[in-house]
């Protein structure tokens, strides 16, 4: 590796820890949920504060031929009413789309649910979302969260499991510990969203360099792959993609047996061109108004994130002083 790409992997690796941090400043986000010039940019992601808005795009992506799933977007409540309201939430929602003929598919995540509260309490809450969507036939899957959860989070999955086997977890390819939790799953039979990680985990516990993370990544696909696992792939990295559909080909493995997911607003001529080529592509689709935490790892994930949202700030800023110029003069 040169010294101009270790810079640069260094440089990112600083915005990403940077911006993981702000994402846990909650007065920045009570600030920046007034600021109207950061809707445009969370509206690229976050397809609205309500339900009914969520519904409108959630019929929109249909058309378009992609599968979904919704995040109503909350993380690490601090008192029981909300890890409450929290469910009833998301009961509405897999109601919602039950009624409406649109994907039954949801993510939660566990500190949303009172896992830092209350373990009884997160696995009522949780409880109460499986029995909703088995009563509908709705798939739920429980994203994973920062190392210090991941034991608990399997562990509550496969304790509500059987109020509703339409279920699954999330495996981050970063954490040194996936190998060996992959194997257990497989043997479980347990589907599995495969994702790259998007929390700054100390090296001793996960890998940091991006080629390192992305070797570990393939490793884990082709083993999910070759057990037919019907994994879902959860990564915009277009290089990883084909390395995946290459080595499924190579082995006879359908498009049907796998599928691509990616985020709402992120890598859309990706999202499309995959669609095209017949595979399967479900959108992960936030709504809520706790969309601060989810919009700042957004942008710690990919630079390219930063860059759009500064383009956006600059392109907005320029408009309201062309405006406010034009006021001025007529004046």
């Amino acid at each position: 590796m040169s010294l101009r790409s270790t810079a640069g992997e260094l440089g990112e690796r600083g915005l990403k820890a940077g911006l993981t941090w702000l994402s846990h400043r909650r007065a920045l986000g009570r600030l920046a949920t007034r600021v109207p010039i950061t809707k445009p940019m969370v509206a690229r992601f976050v397809v609205g504060q309500t339900l009914d808005e969520a519904l409108v795009a959630l019929g929109k992506l249909r058309a378009a031929g992609y599968a979904t799933t919704v995040d109503v977007l909350g993380e690490s409540v601090t008192a029981a009413d909300l890890a409450t309201a929290a469910a009833d939430r998301y009961e509405a929602t897999i109601h919602a789309l039950a009624e409406r003929g649109l994907d039954r598919n949801v993510s939660l995540k566990l500190t949303q649910m009172g896992l830092d509260i209350d373990p009884d309490l997160c696995r009522a809450t949780v409880e109460r979302i499986f029995r909703a969507a088995a009563g509908v036939g709705a798939f739920v899957r429980i994203d994973m969260e920062d190392h210090t959860k991941t034991d608990r989070t399997l562990d509550l999955w496969r304790a509500v499991r059987p109020l509703n086997p339409a279920s699954g977890v999330v495996i981050q390819a970063a954490l040194r510990r996936s190998p060996a939790d992959v194997e257990r799953l497989l043997a479980e039979n347990a589907p599995v969203r495969l994702c790259k990680g998007a929390y700054n985990e100390p090296a001793s516990l996960a890998f940091r360099e991006r080629a390192v993370v992305d070797r570990a990544y393939l490793e884990l696909g082709v083993r999910l792959l070759r057990a037919g696992a019907r994994p879902a792939f959860a990564t915009h990295d277009g290089r990883i993609i084909e390395q995946l559909i290459g080595f499924a080909e190579r082995e006879g493995i359908g498009p049907d047996a796998y599928e691509f997911q990616m985020l709402n607003g992120v890598r859309r001529d990706l999202q499309a061109a995959l669609l095209r080529r017949g595979f399967r592509v479900r959108v992960y689709v936030p709504y809520g108004t706790e969309w601060y935490p989810y919009f700042m790892r957004r942008m710690a994930e990919r630079p390219a994130n930063v860059a759009f949202m500064l383009r956006s700030v600059l392109k907005e800023g320029r408009s309201g002083r062309q405006a406010g110029g034009s006021s001025r003069h007529a004046g």
